[in-house]
C-alpha cells in the first residue's frame, strides 16, 4: 500500500456523524497522507454488511466501526481478520467504562442518539428561530433569544448562529452598520450579547468574494461595484474600529474570528454564555 494514500472505511448503524468527527479530528494530524473516505451508514442487516465487506475487499484499508449489534460486529471482525485489515470499534472503550461505572449493561440499540426526544425538537425549534431572525429580522422575538451575535457584514454571524442552533441554542444576529445605532431592544436584552470581529484584510477578501458571486448572478439583474467603502481598506478598518468601540462601550465581549473555524467560534460563544449566566444567576 502506498504510504501516502490510505483507504479509510467508516461503518455505522446510524448517520455516521460520530465516526466522521473522530476521523476528521485524527486525520487532521497527518498532512502528507491522502485519505480516501468510504462512508457506510445505516448498516443494520447482514445484507447491508455484505455490501460493505465487498467494498472493503475491493479497496482495502483500516476500518473504524460504531456498530452495536453483536452479530454484525462478530461477522465484521471475522471478515476483517480474513482480509488482513485493521479494525477499531471506536465506542468500545467508552461503553466499557460507562458499564463499569453505571453497573448495568448497554442496550446495544442502533441510532438511540437520534430519537425524536425533547432535545431533537429543541434543535429544530432553534433552527427555525435562526432562519426567521437572521440579519436583524423580526427583532420583536429577541426576548426568546439565548444569545445575540453582533458584528459588521460578513463577520460569520449567520453560520455561527446556525451551528449554535444545531446545539439547541436560539441565536439571533444583528448587523453593526456605522452611523446606525443598534436596536434599542439590546439595551434591556436578557441574554448575553457577543460581538464578532475580524482582521480588515481577511474581511475584505471575504467581501470581494461575495461581490463576485453577486456580480456573476447576472440573471437577477443586480450588480455592485468593487470600488466602494465595502471593500476599501481604510473604510473597512474604520468600520471595524467603530464596531469594537461600540462593543466595548456596551460591555459586550468580542471574539476575533479571523483564524477561527465556525466550530471554534461557536465553542467560544458557549463559554461566554456560561460566564454570563454564572455572573447573572441569583443565589437561591
Amino acid at each position: 500500500m502506498d504510504s501516502e494514500k490510505l483507504n479509510l472505511h467508516l461503518i455505522s448503524d446510524a448517520t455516521g456523524d460520530t465516526l466522521n468527527s473522530l476521523a476528521r479530528a485524527a486525520v487532521a494530524q497527518f498532512d502528507e497522507t491522502e485519505i480516501s473516505y468510504h462512508r457506510w451508514s445505516l448498516i443494520r442487516s447482514r445484507l447491508q454488511l455484505h455490501r460493505v465487506l465487498e467494498g472493503i475487499q475491493a479497496e482495502p484499508g483500516p476500518v473504524l466501526c460504531s456498530l452495536v449489534d453483536d452479530a454484525l460486529r462478530h461477522e465484521l471482525d471475522s471478515a476483517c481478520t480474513r482480509m488482513g485489515v485493521r479494525l477499531l470499534h471506536v465506542l468500545d472503550p467508552l461503553m466499557q467504562m460507562l458499564q463499569e461505572q453505571i453497573g448495568a449493561p448497554a442496550k446495544h440499540r442502533p441510532g438511540r442518539q437520534y430519537v425524536l426526544d425533547a432535545d431533537y425538537f429543541r434543535r429544530i425549534d432553534a433552527m427555525h428561530y435562526v432562519i426567521s431572525h437572521d440579519d436583524g429580522q423580526a427583532n420583536r422575538g429577541i426576548g426568546e433569544a439565548d444569545v445575540v451575535l453582533v458584528g459588521v457584514s460578513r463577520s460569520s454571524k449567520t453560520p455561527t448562529c446556525f451551528y449554535l442552533a444545531n446545539r439547541g441554542i436560539k441565536a439571533l444576529n444583528i448587523p453593526l452598520v456605522p452611523g446606525i445605532e443598534p436596536t434599542e431592544l439590546l439595551n434591556d436584552v436578557l441574554c448575553p450579547v457577543v460581538g464578532l470581529t475580524i482582521d480588515p484584510k481577511s474581511l475584505i477578501d471575504i467581501r470581494r468574494h461575495r461581490l463576485q458571486l453577486i456580480n456573476t448572478g447576472a440573471q437577477v439583474g443586480f450588480s455592485k461595484s468593487d470600488n466602494t467603502d465595502y471593500v476599501d481598506y481604510e473604510a473597512v478598518e474604520k468600520e471595524l474600529l467603530w464596531a469594537r468601540r461600540l462593543c466595548n462601550a456596551r460591555g459586550w465581549p468580542t471574539i476575533d474570528v479571523t483564524r477561527r473555524s465556525i466550530e471554534e467560534t461557536a465553542a467560544t460563544v458557549l463559554k461566554l454564555m456560561d460566564n454570563w449566566h454564572n455572573k447573572h444567576s441569583k443565589p437561591a
